[in-house]
């Protein structure tokens, strides 16, 4: 009963708060995130960019490293990781094209 809730909290807040993508040509909702990243090496400063799309686990399946996403309004990417966190979602780590 909780797992079932959870799922349809889970599908509401993607279909509410979620943004519009397609991942392999098939539509998605999800949270995309670009974070700039500050990371120092010594003295040396580096702007390291790891942007991701967070989407339910049923929207992951077949999903794989190269596969095309299109974010609406944010770009084109392709996929460099998979990662499922055990909660329902996946993370898609994403390289801009």
């Amino acid at each position: 009963m909780f797992r079932d809730l959870m799922s349809d909290i889970d599908d509401t807040v993607f279909d509410v708060l979620g943004d519009d993508a397609t991942v392999q040509g098939k539509p998605v909702s999800g949270m995309f995130y670009a974070p700039w990243l500050q990371s120092a090496l010594g003295k040396l400063n580096t702007s390291i960019r790891e942007p991701h799309l967070v989407v339910l686990d049923a929207d992951a399946v077949g999903v794989g490293k190269a596969a095309v996403v299109q974010v609406t309004g944010q770009g084109d990417y392709t996929v460099v990781s998979v990662e499922p966190d055990g909660t329902g979602r996946t993370t898609l780590v994403l390289r801009p094209v």
